[in-house]
């Protein structure tokens, strides 16, 4: 089943990793239903595990968490035995070193007998390629899968208590809206100024926090997203850049990244911050398609009420994100790849989809 990761593997390092797999399961079970936790993580994670994932009582689902995580994860854990469904737990560190590799494989074996699946991590540097072969599986199996990286406990206090019912209906509109447009223009005070020209080759996607088998969502959720045609334009990045330059750089109003695209290409970055644009840059050159815009997203989760400098919450704000690198074309149809992939975030949006206005300094004009 694994051929493909281990034929490449030389052999001691194969044999370590079969070692891993027969021995690791009494080591990964860390009983997180005995581990104590803030009652004020219980909203978030009863609304994780059903509403945005609707677990039953006959599912199986994994639970994949780190070490800095196991106070949510024991949350989780918690709602799932409410449930009365069967789990199993895995922290990164019992079966792997990190940064990760590689997805370490006892838990992707773990993974083929689930129909449920919640990552609740904390981002390392380059770590993205493991997070791809975890997909890879939850793609195939077409695992109910929440993604939860860098999650931390105010985002479980604020985006994960969200009306996840009202943030789809809103989606399920604004899905309605931009399916049938050719070009959609964003503005902000900052300076923003981006239109896209959208393929219609390319499926949008809903990522509502309601998770199907049809497409494994970030939690909190609350977007719609497409591979882009062509960009062009100047973001200016006044909220957050995603993957692990989030954590280091946190909320960029005070002092944002601006970025020039022509082409669907990263041409240009400016910042007062010279490492912060140096590390962006340094991301978005990593391989041919790490400065090409892969995805084009509306943030439709109206409960958020600001920019908090954190990616997983962040990038739902009501308003315009894009992201660099892979284009999830799994799920857009779009036929190119990369190995990596960073969002950028703004702020106080107005938009227009076929120059209808559908959003005003930041608020829908569209109701849920």
């Amino acid at each position: 089943m694994w051929t493909r990761w281990t034929n490449c593997l030389p052999r001691e390092r194969l044999i370590s990793l079969m070692k891993t797999l027969t021995n690791t399961a009494e080591q990964s079970n860390r009983q997180l239903n005995k581990l104590a936790f803030d009652p004020q993580l219980t909203p978030g994670a009863r609304n994780a595990v059903r509403v945005c994932l609707r677990v039953q009582p006959s599912e199986k689902v994994t639970v994949i968490t780190d070490e800095v995580s196991l106070e949510i994860a024991a949350a989780i854990v918690r709602e799932l035995e409410e449930v009365g469904c069967r789990y199993q737990t895995w922290v990164l560190e019992d079966v792997a070193t990190r940064p990760l590799t590689d997805f370490p494989l006892p838990i992707a074996e773990d993974l083929e007998t689930s129909q449920v699946s919640i990552f609740a991590v904390q981002a390392q540097a380059n770590e993205l390629k493991s997070r791809m072969q975890m997909t890879e599986v939850v793609n195939r199996r077409k695992i109910r899968h929440a993604h939860m990286v860098n999650i931390k406990k105010r985002i479980m206090v604020e985006g994960m208590r969200a009306d996840f019912q009202k943030v789809d209906r809103l989606s399920v509109k604004v899905l309605e809206t931009v399916r049938r447009a050719k070009q959609i223009r964003a503005k902000t005070p900052s300076g923003t100024d981006l239109v896209a020209d959208l393929n219609p080759n390319y499926r949008w996607v809903k990522t509502s926090g309601l998770i199907s088998t049809e497409k494994w969502g970030n939690l909190p959720g609350g977007e719609v997203f497409t591979t882009p045609g062509e960009v062009n334009g100047t973001f200016v990045i006044d909220g957050v850049v995603g993957d692990y330059l989030c954590a280091k750089f946190g909320d960029l109003k005070a002092n944002p990244l601006t970025i020039q695209v022509k082409g669907n290409r990263v041409i240009e970055a400016h910042s007062e911050n010279k490492e912060l644009k140096d590390d962006f840059w340094a991301y978005t050159h990593t391989d041919e398609n790490s400065n090409r815009v892969g995805e084009f997203a509306i943030g439709t989760n109206i409960e958020l009420k600001d920019v908090i400098g954190e990616i997983l919450q962040d990038e739902k704000f009501p308003g315009v994100h894009i992201a660099f690198g892979n284009p999830y074309g799994a799920h857009t149809g779009a036929e190119w790849d990369s190995s990596t992939h960073i969002d950028v975030v703004g702020r106080n949006f107005d938009i227009w989809v076929d120059g209808e206005q559908i959003m005003r300094g930041g608020q829908f004009l569209i109701e849920a």
